[in-house]
């Protein structure tokens, strides 16, 4: 039996120029950071042939092809199982559609998974590639890069996207004081909404291929924040670092009607004004995890817990996509 784990992720800035209608334009720069909530993979091989599937459905079919879940029928499709005998179930400790990259940790942690039942290596960028290549190139989804990257290398990591489809990873120079910082004064709340991130991106892919000026504008600024807060955060800034945040969730909210609703913006405003110093939705928008860098985290925590907002305490990951048993 393998058994994979690939984290779940938070983004910390430039989030949406990881998305190819913009990067092969105009290049793109997002920093990330894996946290130690996961998705769990396990591969083995049973004693019946066909493929064995076990998530939030189960599948027992014979051939590849009539594999339902679309990821994992192009990841076996990639290794070319001639006579697939598979059982393949997944687990994670936070449910999809919620924000926190969990589409592209799955990928990741079935590539490195049924990779090491072939007994083959997969170092972090091959991973995060082969992962982009499923969900961007083969099943046409409107998302980002960040997520399986994120996932591939773990770590708090700023990654450049270039127009030629390169893809250049940096761990964050920080300082353990602005680390520690971080990992204290970073709060998420699950806001009980769940969505489906390609349908919030669509928008902004749709426009970016027509070269919209106000997109392209929106994502321009939105790059340059991200590398502020890089700037920010390795001079150990950290109250303006947050101060950035809420300028991203400002710029965020306006590319697309989808991004936000009423309740969420209420939310957002009574952390502002209960010891938050900036905060924004996590991913796509829509729905999911309302994240806030906090001034004052005890009173901040306290109001959304009178609000029924459930917190996820969480630390940073620095180990990625990795192999527990092999």
């Amino acid at each position: 039996m393998i058994i994979t784990r690939s984290p779940l992720r938070v983004s910390l800035g430039g989030g949406g120029t990881d998305l190819p209608s913009y990067y092969r334009a105009h290049g793109g720069f997002l920093l990330a950071a894996a946290i130690d909530r996961y998705v769990y993979v396990t591969v083995m091989r049973p004693f019946t042939p066909g493929v064995f599937l076990k998530y939030s459905q189960l599948e027992h079919v014979e051939a590849v092809d009539d594999v339902q879940h679309p990821i994992i029928r192009e990841a076996i499709r990639m290794l070319d199982f001639k006579t697939p005998q598979l059982e393949i179930t997944t687990l994670a400790d936070i449910p999809a559609g919620t924000g926190l990259g969990s589409s592209g940790s799955f990928t990741t942690a079935l590539l490195k998974a049924l990779y090491a039942h072939r007994r083959r290596t997969l170092l972090p960028e091959e991973l995060a590639r082969l992962a982009c290549k499923i969900e961007i190139d083969l099943l046409q989804r409107a998302v980002g890069k960040q997520d399986q990257y994120i996932a591939a290398y773990g770590g708090i990591t700023c990654f450049r996207f270039n127009p030629d489809e390169s893809v250049e990873a940096t761990p964050l120079n920080i300082s353990m004081d602005t680390l520690f910082d971080l990992e204290d004064n970073l709060l998420l709340f699950f806001t009980g909404y769940a969505r489906n991130a390609d349908m919030i991106l669509k928008d902004q892919d749709v426009r970016s291929k027509q070269s919209d000026a106000a997109m392209i504008a929106n994502l321009h600024y939105v790059k340059e924040l991200g590398l502020q807060s890089q700037r920010c955060l390795e001079m150990g800034n950290t109250a303006d670092f947050g101060q950035l945040m809420h300028d991203h969730w400002e710029h965020k909210k306006r590319r697309s009607q989808g991004m936000s609703n009423p309740q969420i913006d209420e939310w957002y405003e009574l952390g502002r004004a209960n010891g938050a110093v900036g905060g924004k939705l996590v991913g796509a928008g829509g729905g999911g995890f309302l994240m806030f860098y906090a001034e004052d985290r005890a009173r901040l925590r306290q109001v959304m817990k009178r609000a029924n907002l459930e917190e996820v305490r969480f630390r940073f990951d620095f180990e990625g996509t990795k192999v527990l048993i092999g």
